[in-house]
Parts: C-alpha cells; sequence; structure tokens
C-alpha cells in the first residue's frame, strides 16, 4: 500500500526581493526592502555629541562674556517697580495710634480669594463702634488683586509697601497677622469716617436752570 506525500510548497526570492509562487506567478502581495540605519544614526551618538556641543558653547560663552545672561542678581539687584506695583498688605494709623480699621467687613467680602480673616471686637470710642481684634491675611492665597485697598471706605489696608511675600517652609507662617501689618504701617492723613456727618451742609447749593419747553404744534393752535 503507497502512501503518497503531499508536495510542499516552495518559495523563491529572486535578486529583486520579489516573492515567487509555486507556479512561478507574482503574487498579490507586495514587498518593501526596508533599509537600516547606519550604526552611528541607531546609537544617536553623533546626534548626542553634537547637541553636547552645543550647549557647552552657549555655557562658556554665558560664564566668560555674560553677553546672553538676561537674569539679575536678586535681591541685590532689582529692577525698578512701577508706580502701581502692589507688595505686601499693611494696616494703616489713626492720629492716636490705634489701627483705621473699622471692621466693617468690606474687604474679606470682596476678596476673591478668601485669603483674609477679621475677628471684629466693639470699644469703648463712641466715634467708632468697633475694631479688629484679629487681622490676618494669608498671603500664599492672596492673588494679589489689589479689592481690598479699594472697597476699604477708611483708607485701612494698603498694597504699597513694595516688598514681596517671603518665602516659608511652614504653611503657617505664611500668614501675616495685624501686628505685622502695623510695624509696615504709618499714620494716614485721610479724614476718618470720611467727610463727616455734617459734610452736605458744607456743600454749595445746586444751581437748577428751569426747563427749557418747546410747546407743540397743537398747543400753538390752541393758544392762538
Amino acid at each position: 500500500m503507497s502512501t503518497h506525500h503531499a508536495a510542499e510548497p516552495s518559495t523563491t526570492e529572486n535578486t529583486e526581493g520579489e516573492v515567487l509562487g509555486v507556479t512561478g506567478r507574482l503574487p498579490n502581495v507586495r514587498t518593501v526592502r526596508v533599509h537600516r540605519p547606519e550604526p552611528e544614526d541607531a546609537s544617536f551618538l553623533g546626534a548626542t555629541m553634537r547637541g553636547l556641543g552645543i550647549t557647552l558653547r552657549h555655557f562658556f560663552r554665558n560664564v566668560i562674556t555674560k553677553s546672553d545672561v538676561e537674569t539679575i542678581r536678586y535681591p541685590e539687584q532689582r529692577k525698578p517697580y512701577p508706580e502701581r506695583n502692589r507688595g505686601l498688605h499693611r494696616l494703616m494709623h489713626r492720629d492716636d495710634g490705634a489701627v483705621r480699621c473699622v471692621a466693617c467687613m468690606m474687604c474679606p467680602t470682596v476678596c476673591p480669594a478668601h485669603c483674609i480673616t477679621i475677628v471684629p471686637a466693639e470699644t469703648d470710642d463712641h466715634g467708632i463702634e468697633k475694631f479688629p481684634a484679629s487681622f490676618e491675611i494669608d498671603e500664599l492665597r492672596c492673588v494679589v488683586c489689589g479689592l481690598c485697598v479699594e472697597a476699604c471706605p477708611c483708607d485701612a489696608i494698603r498694597m504699597d509697601t513694595g516688598l514681596h511675600a517671603p518665602p516659608v517652609e511652614v504653611r503657617g507662617d505664611g500668614v501675616i497677622t495685624k501686628d505685622e501689618m502695623l510695624e509696615l504701617g504709618a499714620q494716614s492723613i485721610a479724614t476718618q469716617g470720611g467727610m463727616g456727618k455734617n459734610w452736605r451742609a458744607d456743600q454749595p447749593a445746586p444751581q437748577y436752570e428751569p426747563a427749557r419747553v418747546t410747546p407743540s404744534p397743537t398747543q400753538k393752535k390752541r393758544s392762538k
């Protein structure tokens, strides 16, 4: 009993990289020869050395000539700040040395970062009913918008110190207290409470001119 073995298909590859079937015809699949990169390009050594050369060239040029250096030696050297630069907060003083703040809660209300905390307390002064028993500002949360200065009706808080918030290692050290802001403050020449209770009596009386009414055509006919 004879056993017939199936002929295994064999493929041959010509010099152009084309695969031929057993019938000698080209299949529908097209082969593409991929060129492998050179060893020096595959290891990226050449590109790495060129990049390090550029870095070292700029390094020694900046160290020796400093022609491309745009930084300054802060804080020994400082650029002039604009006149409206906003720095650390400070609290202003009244004539008697007390804080001008009356704890009206305008600044913590308008603050978008909610970084101002005021604890009001009553005073024995009949002219000023309240004062801040505690006044704290978290300088790490402050966005330096200046809205607290604009909202204050008593010129009690300012941001014209020109000082930056100091770096801290403990989160709680970034909170500036009332005593620290009073040390940065000074006496304000603004009138406490605005122009006073009777400021309307000192104002000149308004002068009103009679309104000029032009009669309509119907009114002119009736008058005739």
